[in-house]
Formats: C-alpha cells, structure tokens, sequence
C-alpha cells in the first residue's frame, strides 16, 4: 500500500520539472491546496443532496403550479403479474417473438399486449413537474455559482491576462473565496453523478456521465496540482450559459413557449460563444501554448489538457444539438422539444401526438398555398385569354 501511494504521489506526475513536494511545503500564504481537502466534497454532496430534496418540495414543486405546470395524465394499466415480471426484468419494449410468447401465457391478444406495454412505459415518463422541479434547482445553483464566481474573480490578475495563472506556478497561495468556489462546485458535481439514476434519463444520458466523471477527475487533479487559477476559469465559462438552458427549460415545462424561445436564443448565443470561441481561445489555449513560456512540458500538464480536450468534444456535441434545436425554431417556427429530452425514444407508432398534428397542420398550409398559387396561375390565363381575344376582334369585323 505504501508502495502504491509513493508511486501515485510521485513528484514527476504533479509538478513541473525542478519543483518538489518540499517546495510545495514552503509555499508562503494562508492556504494551500492539500488533496485531503477533497474529502470534504462528499459531505457537501450530501448536504446538496438533502438540501434539493427539502427545496424541489418547498419551493421548486409550489411554483411550478402558479407559473401553470400540468402533467399529462396517463391511461392505467391492469395488472399483469406476466407482463409486470417481464417488464421489470427483462425489456420495457419486447421483440414480436416475445410478445407472440406472452401471449401465450397471458391468453390476451397480440394487440393488447402491446397496448399494455405501451401504457406501462407512458406510467414511467417523468412528469413535467418533476423536470421542472429538477431544472429549477439546477437553475438556482448555476446561477449562485456563476454570480458568486464572477464576484470572485472580476478583480484576479488572471481574469484579464491569462498569463497570469502560470506566474509562480505552482507556488501560488490559494484565497479562502477561490477554496470555497472548488469545493461546492466539486460537491455538486458528486451530487449530480449519486443521482443520476433518479434523475430524469435524457437522449444525451451517456455523454453526461462522461461530463460528471471528467469535471470531477479536472477539479480535483487541477486542484492537487494548483492548477487553481486556470480552473476557476473553467468553471466560471461553463456556469455562465448552464443557468440559462435551465431557465429556459423552467418556462418550457410550464408552457411559456415564447419566454422559452426568447430565453434558448439568448442561451444558444452565450453557449456557442463560451464554448466554442472563449474555453478553445482563452483556456485550452493557455494550458497547451502559454503555460509553455513559465515551465517544460510534465506528465500532469497532457492529462489536463487531455481532460480539457474531452469537454471541449462533449462542447462540440451539445453545439450539434443546438444547431438542430435552432434550425426547428427557424424553419419550423417553434422549439418543439429539447433535443436533449425525455428517457429513451418509442417506436414510430408511438410517435408523439403533437408532432403529429404540427406535420398536418404544415401539409395544410402547404396545400392552401398550393391551391392559391394554382388558382392564380388559372386567372391569370384566363385573363390573358380574354385579352388576346379582345385585341384580335376588331381586325375579324
């Protein structure tokens, strides 16, 4: 074991050439980043935990009726004790073999099995109060994170010249305000990552398990590393568009479409420029160019930059969905749904009634044009035949 933690702890990994755990030690300041510090995050998470249990029902669940938030009411299903089984335990959406078999043993008809796995996956569905419960506090965090680190930072050397993270590195004592920052944002995070299986699944489900898992191992790395100048930065960049989405998604849930609208344009802009332009130009750009000018390149310098690189791919996907989401809302008039939404998709026969009468009532309009346009065409030969025959009739008498 001791072996292992001498290994792990190796200078070499965590510290630029010439520098040593002893000068790490001799750091002059208040505080300085110790990796016992982290323990501290999974009691916060808890904290966070029972703190959004106590807020989705005290204050998240009571406004979401008066801002008009109504669940969907779904058809009952009798029970099934054969289908109940094989629906917890082995597939939510059986083959046609399969349910050839459960007919069989249930004497129910090929079309009432599938009526009644249908209904049964409807009964799982999230209620909108329940995503709005979940946005909601989501929205509050980002929100306090955002301000609280801004308020924090705006006044940093580094916020303005990103030089300045790499001056003294990794001598550089860390303020109790940038400590506090680190902390809750690292609890959260393991809050995030414990719920996720409670939480509502959503079409991107993977690849947020892959963001919980790389923040988490960028926070704490980057803080036993003191890469603490560099990773407020980070965190500041991602929580100024997070408390928008959720906004957005607040007034969505409750049937504000054009507040939801307004509010996604201004979040598509703030994440595209953040995201796309700001983390790939300002902080991979000083982690992988500028720090170069202060020290040689070491093995925890490629795996920061690396864990950086996988958010800015997980960046690079979410923009996908963001352009998809905004070619709907310009070419279909309305943000039908987050791209980004609920549990996994049904089977085209289940597809959604909304959606269904959104493409009639676009084939109606298209007809109606149709219809005028041709109707146009028919008076305007009409008239242009009424025309010739007038000019050609003097010349017959």
């Amino acid at each position: 074991m001791e072996q292992l933690t001498q290994w792990l702890w190796k200078q070499e990994y965590w510290l630029p050439p010439g520098i040593s755990w002893v000068d790490m030690e001799k750091m002059e300041g208040s505080r300085r980043p110790l990796p016992r510090d982290l323990l501290l995050a999974l009691p916060l998470a808890l904290g966070f935990i029972m703190l959004r249990y106590a807020f989705e029902r005290r204050v998240a669940f009571p406004l979401s009726r008066v801002l008009g938030v109504k669940d969907q009411v779904w058809l009952k299903v009798a029970p099934t004790p054969y289908l109940e089984a094989f629906y917890t335990k082995n597939s939510r959406q059986p083959t046609q073999s399969e349910i050839t078999s459960l007919v069989n043993q249930c004497n129910l008809t090929h079309r009432q099995v599938e009526t009644w796995f249908r209904n049964r996956r409807n009964l799982d569905r999230p209620s909108n109060s329940k995503k709005f419960c979940e946005a909601s506090w989501r929205f509050v965090f980002y929100l306090v994170a955002f301000t609280a680190g801004l308020m924090s930072l705006i006044n940093t050397p580094w916020f303005w010249d990103q030089r300045e993270c790499w001056r003294g590195f990794p001598q550089q004592p860390v303020q109790d305000a940038h400590y506090w920052y680190y902390m809750l944002e690292l609890g959260f995070y393991w809050s995030l990552l414990l719920c996720v299986s409670v939480d509502v699944k959503r079409k991107d489900f993977k690849e947020q398990i892959i963001h919980h898992f790389a923040t988490i191992f960028l926070l704490s790395f980057s803080y036993c590393s003191n890469y603490i100048r560099i990773g407020t930065l980070v965190m500041l960049v991602h929580d100024s568009s997070d408390f928008l989405l959720e906004s957005a998604k607040m007034f969505n849930y409750a049937g504000w479409k054009k507040t939801c609208d307004s509010l996604f344009v201004i979040f598509a802009a703030v994440f595209l420029v953040t995201r796309l332009v700001v983390f790939p130009s300002k902080i991979i750009y000083t982690t992988l160019v500028l720090s170069m000018e202060m020290f040689e390149p070491f093995m925890g310098y490629y795996f920061f930059n690396a864990l950086l690189l996988v958010l800015q791919a997980l960046h690079i996907y979410w923009a996908y969905l963001i352009f998809r989401m905004i070619y709907k809302f310009l070419f279909l008039g309305k943000l039908d749904k987050d791209e980004r939404s609920d549990v996994e998709s049904e089977p085209e026969e289940e597809e959604n009634e909304e959606d269904r009468s959104s493409w009639r009532k676009r084939n109606v309009v298209m007809d109606s044009r149709l219809a005028m346009l041709s109707s146009s065409c028919v008076l305007n030969n009409l008239t242009n035949q009424k025309a010739n025959a007038n000019r050609r009739l003097p010349k017959a008498r």
